[in-house]
């Protein structure tokens, strides 16, 4: 028989007791059993700041520099507002 499964994202943080703690609380009414997957970042991966500062200053961009690339202004297109 298979089950239904939900899954939630949140964050966490483990702690020096390799306890984790949950940064918010779950859409979940409890006690309940819970499978849980836990993705740790590598050490060698960069994060965020690190992926934008090497966007920003790769030399393959340079190009955007350029005026002849700056094509478009603020009153071209239309607004978008998400009505979600």
């Amino acid at each position: 028989m298979q089950t239904s499964i939900r899954a939630f994202e949140v964050g966490g943080t483990i702690d020096e007791h390799q306890q984790l703690h949950l940064d918010s609380p779950l859409p979940v009414t409890g006690p309940s059993r819970v499978r849980v997957i836990v993705l740790v970042p590598d050490d060698d991966e960069p994060n965020e700041r690190e992926w934008l500062h090497g966007a920003m200053t790769n030399p393959a961009f340079d190009f955007l520099n350029d005026p002849e690339e700056d094509i478009y202004s603020l009153a071209d297109g239309k607004p978008f507002r998400d009505q979600a």
